[in-house]
């Protein structure tokens, strides 16, 4: 480490004195330092299977495209899905004096995902609940993300020690809440809703994913699903519906093939300027 990388460690630290008793594993305090993450919004939606993880790909790529410096902290420790999503192989993965070195995707994106850390993509992560909050908690302090305008976080389904310890350890700007317009799903993401609410983290909207499939042949708009409820449990819950997205068999496709990026859809550019005016908006009254 050079004499200037350490001076600006220690004058980092030195401006954060800790609380009386407080024990400060420096270390960590050391790496963390260096991280200026403007924004953090996670991606959440209680229900497994509506797409969740395949939402945090387009909202994270369309920011990217954009001209924003982005990250994905793939938090769905025992499903993880980014790395295939945007076809990078974890001997990309590097070490430095500054911690865990994050993959970047075609389009510069950093990403880190325990498939990373797997001998084989499919191996299992066969852990308790203290391990996985802990590998985030990792994620989040031990990897260099350096200068960043969003994070976003994918979070598995359900309301459990993940989750919790994301929105506990991490200062999340804002929660996006994704469903599908069954009544089913929409219940158990109201679940969701409410554990956002209880631990004081804003809702920025909700997403209906799948919402319709446009036959190839016919052309016309298939309600696979059922009809739309996203806008009305939207109201109900008393948050903003930020747009449906439909269910596309071109963006399976190049989610298999880790091509995510090359996607383009009008529906996802409207919902991220949403988010972005959003997130800026409240960061700017603060």
């Amino acid at each position: 480490m050079s004499d200037e990388i350490r001076d600006r460690l220690i004058n980092a630290v030195d401006d954060q004195p800790p609380a009386a008793g407080q024990v400060i594993d420096t270390e960590k305090m050391l790496l963390g330092s260096l991280n200026q993450v403007e924004r953090v919004i996670a991606v959440m939606s209680g229900k497994g299977g509506v797409g969740k993880s395949t939402v945090t790909a387009l909202l994270a790529s369309t920011l990217a495209r954009s001209g924003y410096r982005v990250g994905i902290l793939d938090a769905d420790i025992t499903g993880p899905s980014q790395p295939r999503a945007f076809g990078v192989q974890s001997s990309e993965l590097k070490a430095s004096q500054f911690g865990m070195e994050p993959p970047r995707t075609l389009t510069g994106i950093k990403l880190i995902s325990i498939n990373f850390m797997l001998p084989h993509e499919d191996d299992p992560v066969v852990w308790r609940g203290p391990l996985l909050a802990g590998a985030v908690k990792q994620f989040w302090e031990e990897v260099n993300w350096e200068d960043l305008d969003y994070l976003i976080v994918d979070l598995p389904p359900g309301t459990g020690d993940v989750p919790l310890t994301v929105l506990q350890s991490i200062p999340v700007d804002g929660l996006v809440v994704v469903s599908s317009p069954q009544d089913l799903a929409l219940m158990v993401v109201k679940k969701a809703v409410k554990m956002a609410g209880k631990m004081n983290v804003p809702i920025l909207g909700l997403i209906e994913n799948m919402s319709e499939v446009v036959c190839p042949h016919c052309g016309n708009h298939l309600r696979i699903f059922g009809d739309s409820r996203g806008e009305k449990a939207a109201q109900e819950m008393e948050i903003e519906f930020l747009g449906c997205l439909p269910w596309d068999p071109r963006l399976t496709e190049m989610v298999d093939e880790g091509r995510v990026e090359e996607y383009r859809l009008p529906e996802v550019d409207q919902i991220v300027e949403r988010i972005a005016s959003k997130v800026e908006g409240d960061k700017k009254s603060m």
